[in-house]
């Protein structure tokens, strides 16, 4: 896949690229909704024999336009999104970078020179798509932009469970550490990066180490709680039990910001430093004081027999 990426105002023509079928979206989550709009461009690319292409956006639009200070969180940051795209075999990935100049550029210049102008003869989109200064161009009005450049597919509202797929649905279900319902809704585990730093290091007095990680600002924090995970440590992928929260058995005051701590099972080394991923599974139990170190330890091998017990019926579900 050819990653292209765009400033405002580019300098790209028609002739730079082969004919297109682009899907059109910012694609946060890349849920089964998103999917579908992708995976219609790439089935209509080989239709008319063209290359297939997604257009998406970088950063969010309410990280430029919004009165936020705060740093805004992903389902799929950047780097994430680019691979699953990859995955889907997908030949081309523009990403515009979106600024305060590219918001302002009216309807008919986005399809002039971000449709047409990049050689695309298909385009993709969902039925709520919106592009142009304020969002003002719909998919209705695509047709009299494209004044016959290009034709279109309109991808029809995506629902489950009678309630339409969405990032705002998904960016809920992961605040509330409902990990199974985003495998539902995204058809995939929740994915995240960081790396191994060093933490307390009360695990290791506790008989339980675990890998303290940073993770990145990027992604959406998931409520405070227990979970069972995965976690990719130089290629290879264990078990754990995560511990997300602020540790309130030890802490009078509660921190800024909560802890991400792995518990890796059937597995001993130094990981400091290293970039890990965890793969997020399901949610144990909320996070809770104890009363002194014997209960908290009872609880942690309690969580640690649940997250074997969790992964031993996957298993036995694939087999």
């Amino acid at each position: 896949m050819k990653v292209i990426a765009i400033e405002h105002p580019h300098q790209f023509n028609s002739d730079d690229f082969p004919e297109l079928v682009m899907a059109l979206g910012f694609f946060d989550g890349i849920h089964k909704g998103h999917q579908i709009v992708i995976q219609t461009a790439k089935k209509k690319a080989k239709e008319m024999n063209l290359k297939s292409a997604v257009m998406t956006f970088d950063p969010h639009p309410s990280a430029v336009l919004g009165r936020k200070t705060e740093n805004i969180r992903y389902i799929t940051p950047l780097e994430d999104k680019v691979d699953i795209i990859e995955s889907m075999e997908i030949d081309y990935l523009f990403i515009v970078h979106f600024s305060e100049e590219f918001a302002s550029v009216l309807p008919e210049r986005f399809v002039d020179e971000y449709i047409a102008g990049l050689n695309v003869r298909h385009v993709v989109a969902g039925f709520d798509y919106s592009y142009g200064r304020y969002g003002q161009g719909s998919m209705e009005d695509l047709p009299v932009y494209a004044q016959g450049r290009f034709s279109q597919t309109v991808v029809a509202k995506q629902t489950l469970e009678d309630e339409k797929v969405s990032s705002t649905r998904i960016r809920e279900t992961l605040g509330n550490g409902d990990f199974s319902d985003f495998h539902h809704l995204a058809g995939r585990r929740y994915l995240t990066k960081g790396h191994v730093i060093h933490g307390e290091k009360r695990g290791r007095k506790l008989g339980f180490p675990t890998a303290n990680i940073e993770v990145s600002n990027d992604y959406i924090f998931p409520a405070a709680g227990v979970y069972a995970v995965r976690i990719k440590i130089s290629g290879e992928w264990y078990n754990g039990v995560c511990n997300v929260g602020y540790k309130p058995t030890f802490h009078e005051e509660k921190p800024k910001y909560p802890t991400v701590e792995v518990h890796v099972l059937e597995f001993s080394g130094d990981i400091y430093g290293n970039q890990v991923s965890v793969e997020w599974h399901t949610r144990l139990r909320s996070e809770q004081k104890f009363s002194g170190l014997e209960a908290l330890v009872a609880q942690i091998e309690k969580d640690k027999q649940d997250t074997i017990a969790y992964f031993s019926k996957l298993e036995a579900k694939k087999g």
